[in-house]
């Protein structure tokens, strides 16, 4: 009888072993993995404030509309103004994993190698990283087409011009501003081809009074529209101040501006986030590039990108023209960079019945015919 019961005691102590010992431990990581307390942290790296009304914010509402849409996601680790050298990107993206985030988008180009630097250090993150082009198996990158609505802002521009100069504030000559400006200029020359696009690069992302005088600038040479890829609504309220018009970027500058911004191309990263979440969560997500060099890259299709509401100053027949045209590029039936299309020098870069391909619009570093300025 002892014999048996130092054998059931020995079973009872082996038992309790294995549970402490790694297989103890897969059952505890199984069980903290599920949702009954423990949630899926997700954080971001922000290049602006979150109230600045343009990029940021837009990002910013699509991590609040994450954590709505999926009650098991903790995404409450955000850091604004984060600065794109990488000392500071290194140093808050290293604490948002030490933060026990196991997601992590870092959104804006400048972060694309602090994140790619970090993510080697921790494998088991996975990071996301916006409008760049490095990816690694941790590393996705994604973007929108935003290229597309950029287009279609510039059909109301070019009908709205009088004098035929239209002012373009410029954050950094890169591929991802020097596309829109090209795009915009397409939509421009369609339905005015005598209007000029004259672009000023101001060197920062977020600076509402480099920007504002930048427009300034523009004005003063006797643009009367003042369209913009910076994240602040600085560009608008210089146009509405000189009574012009204008067209915003990011979110509703129309709230801000209202007596000058016609409409704005405008984010929507919600769908986006929830969708890369839960692929994540559930072990379908991969980094691959699908589209040129990025793993995302939706557009007005997938409701990634689209127009703010127009204003009451944009007629209803422009309201037309821009929905037809819209109705074109979401069929696939034709895309914004089909040829034939001139650079500035007047050389055909794009051939008749051709398209650039995404990788060559994604490393975009020349304008078109109709731009005044550099693309350097």
């Amino acid at each position: 009888m002892k014999l048996k019961a130092l054998l059931a005691m020995a079973a009872v102590l082996l038992a309790a072993f294995l549970a402490t010992g790694c297989g103890g431990e897969k059952a505890k990581e199984t069980a903290n993995n599920q949702t009954n307390g423990e949630k899926l942290k997700v954080g971001f790296v922000y290049i602006g404030p979150v109230n600045d009304a343009g990029w940021t914010q837009a990002h910013d509402e699509a991590r609040q509309y994450l954590m709505a849409q999926l009650p098991y996601v903790d995404a409450s680790d955000y850091v604004e103004n984060v600065p794109e050298n990488p000392t500071d990107a290194e140093r808050v993206i290293t604490q948002l994993v030490e933060q026990g985030n196991k997601i992590i988008f870092t959104t804006s180009f400048g972060y694309m190698d602090p994140t790619i630097k970090v993510a080697k250090k921790y494998p088991d993150v996975t990071f996301l990283h916006c409008s760049g082009y490095q990816t690694a198996p941790n590393v996705g990158a994604y973007f929108g087409r935003m290229y597309q609505v950029r287009y279609l802002s510039g059909l109301v521009a070019g009908k709205a011009t009088k004098s035929n100069l239209i002012g373009y504030v410029a954050a950094m000559p890169i591929p991802e501003v020097i596309r829109g400006i090209n795009a915009f200029t397409l939509g421009v020359q369609k339905v005015n081809p005598e209007a000029k696009v004259k672009v000023v690069w101001t060197n920062t992302w977020v600076d509402p009074a480099i920007e504002k005088d930048a427009a300034k600038a523009l004005l003063d040479e006797g643009a009367d529209v003042i369209a913009q890829h910076q994240d602040s609504a600085s560009p608008q309220q210089a146009a509405e101040e000189a009574g012009k018009l204008g067209i915003g970027y990011n979110s509703d500058m129309g709230k801000i501006a209202p007596k000058a911004t016609m409409t704005s191309p405008v984010w929507n990263w919600g769908p986006y986030y929830v969708d890369t979440v839960k692929a994540i969560k559930e072990g379908t997500w991969k980094s691959t590039p699908t589209a040129g060099s990025l793993t995302y890259w939706g557009g007005i299709k997938e409701g990634i990108v689209g127009l703010a509401p127009y204003r009451p100053m944009v007629p209803e027949d422009v309201k037309q023209l821009v929905e037809k045209e819209q109705q074109r590029i979401v069929s696939g039936e034709w895309d914004v960079f089909n040829g034939p299309i001139k650079d500035q020098s007047g050389a055909i870069k794009v051939t008749a019945g051709q398209s650039l391909s995404d990788d060559e619009k994604l490393n975009m570093n020349w304008f078109v015919q109709g731009v005044i300025g550099s693309p350097k």
